[in-house]
């Protein structure tokens, strides 16, 4: 069982939505943070918060993520602060719907810079410190866009299903060194995720960020190598890319996202 109070997490991402909840759920754990995104003023007063409502150490670390350096950068203030990471949470994520032709080169290189570098890099800086302390965990947040190319989101799936497969592999890779990673495979969720972007996609039709939470936080307990911590008719849907083939999945999946309002 991982021992979580006394211990320090690092939450990406934890501002708003899945990262705010992770950093609360496991401030009542008796975790200490450390809290990392864009928003500097937002995440000094959350860090506040959590402070004085659960007595425990939490840093804020204002960080564009979506800088080239942003890893080795927070690695580098973690030292200088003489802070230890025991559980490494990458929550940051961006999700581009429309078209691939439609966006920025820029946006979508900013896309892959968060979804995929950033998570690789701090799985490779904290986890190597944790390999050698010989505990520690990681939970990378994937999707259930993970299982099937996703006509209008094809980028985010796509780092998706990267985070999957490598969350996977790293686990069996650190198996037996006392480190444990999972990925956790939430689908839509209640959060400022959808801010901005025409949805047809009401509140009840997703799950709530405290359930996902605790779902994930129970599945690492458990040892899980993936979590599913989402309504069943979403678990569901992660089988029919093993089912169906390849073509119709991807047909499928356009017409969900379509039916999201996700195209235009």
């Amino acid at each position: 069982m991982f021992v979580y109070r006394g211990s320090t997490a690092l939450i990406t991402g934890a501002s708003k939505g899945l990262g705010k909840t992770f950093a609360e759920a496991l401030a009542a754990r008796g975790m200490n943070l450390v809290l990392v995104a864009r928003s500097g003023d937002t995440l000094q007063t959350l860090a506040e918060n959590l402070t004085a409502r659960y007595g425990v150490q939490s840093v804020a670390l204002s960080v564009d993520l979506a800088h080239p350096d942003a890893a080795l950068h927070v690695s580098e203030e973690l030292e200088r602060r003489g802070i230890q990471v025991d559980l490494l949470v990458n929550n940051a994520g961006l999700g581009l719907t429309g078209s691939f032709l439609s966006h920025d080169l820029k946006k979508k290189h900013a896309e892959i810079q968060v979804n995929v570098q950033v998570l690789v890099a701090l799985s490779h800086l904290l986890g190597s410190a944790m390999t050698r302390r010989g505990r520690g965990g990681i939970i990378n947040l994937a999707s259930n866009a993970s299982f099937q190319p996703l006509p209008y989101m094809a980028t985010y799936a796509a780092t998706k299903a990267f985070v999957l497969s490598f969350s996977e592999a790293l686990q069996y890779e650190l198996a037996g060194t006392g480190v444990h990673v999972m990925a956790a495979c939430p689908g839509p969720t209640a959060t400022s995720f959808f801010d901005g972007v025409s949805t047809d996609v009401s509140a009840k039709d997703m799950d709530s960020s405290e359930s996902v939470v605790n779902k994930t936080l129970e599945a690492f307990d458990r040892r899980k190598a993936v979590a599913y911590p989402g309504r069943p008719s979403v678990r569901v849907a992660t089988w029919l890319s093993r089912l169906l083939p390849r073509a119709l999945v991807v047909r499928i999946a356009a017409m969900a996202s379509g039916k999201m309002g996700l195209h235009g």
